[in-house]
């Protein structure tokens, strides 16, 4: 299963993977029935869940909501640490996720905006360095691994720190490539794919973040908190859940 996912992955346009890929994946969660691992996205519980990454990673991928590892911490933390699920917000998702479309929507209905430059399943189509929307108008942004594809990362999250409320927030992700380098790498005129993967990890990166990827945020005007919360977990609940730690939260909120 994990060469399979990991050829589909390198080969399929990521908008098809998209469209299609939860749906056969649902047939597929029929053979990891069990009791030993739980999504707390969708509530659902298997015997593991499915290998996932163009370098395959065991018990990532959640075959019924398609939650990985960082979506799955990134829910507990919007649940017991923030006021997503208990006031009613605008908010702005971008490159949205498709596990939380479904809930982020029924939680909070026509306030809820995804967007994005081509996803198929964003309602707004969207350039991150020029957001359609006025100052002030957000109380909450997501944008996760998007940062690490665009030409100018700062430029993009100065456009989400000025669409934010003052007092809102945001949380935005990018991977990490360990050991981490002490300062960002990055060059956007490489467009070579396999010099893209030697130099950033992935061929359709054009930059590998470093230990300064806080300060590149604070640049844009955000007052951030480098959030250990897997840390707080106990490890009954890490390994039940099957989070990542390693993963810091990165909570920008606009002053």
């Amino acid at each position: 299963m994990k060469h399979i996912i990991s050829f589909l992955l390198r080969t399929v346009p990521r908008k098809y993977l998209q469209l299609f890929s939860h749906w056969v994946l649902k047939v597929v969660s029929i053979f990891y029935t069990g009791n030993k691992v739980e999504c707390p996205v969708c509530n659902a519980h298997f015997r593991k869940f499915l290998p996932y990454g163009r370098q395959s990673r065991e018990n990532a991928l959640c075959p019924n909501c398609l939650a990985l590892e960082r979506h799955r911490l990134m829910y507990l933390f919007l649940k017991n640490k923030t006021n997503f699920f208990t006031d009613k917000l605008k908010v702005l998702h971008v490159a949205p996720e498709i596990c939380f479309i479904e809930a982020f929507e029924k939680l909070h209905k026509d306030d809820y905006i995804t967007a994005d430059i081509e996803s198929p399943l964003a309602k707004v189509k969207m350039d991150i360095h020029q957001v359609p929307f006025d100052d002030n108008t957000f109380d909450v942004a997501f944008c996760n691994h998007v940062m690490e594809h665009v030409d100018s990362d700062l430029k993009a999250m100065s456009e989400l720190h000025r669409v934010l409320k003052p007092g809102g927030w945001a949380i935005i992700q990018v991977p990490f490539f360990y050991p981490l380098e002490e300062k960002t790498v990055e060059d956007i005129t490489i467009t070579d794919p396999k010099e893209r993967y030697r130099r950033f990890g992935q061929d359709d990166h054009v930059r590998k973040y470093g230990k300064d990827y806080a300060e590149r945020l604070a640049s844009a005007g955000f007052t951030v908190d480098a959030n250990d919360y897997v840390k707080e977990l106990p490890g009954d609940v890490v390994t039940r859940y099957a989070l990542p730690k390693d993963e810091t939260i990165f909570f920008c909120k606009k002053a």
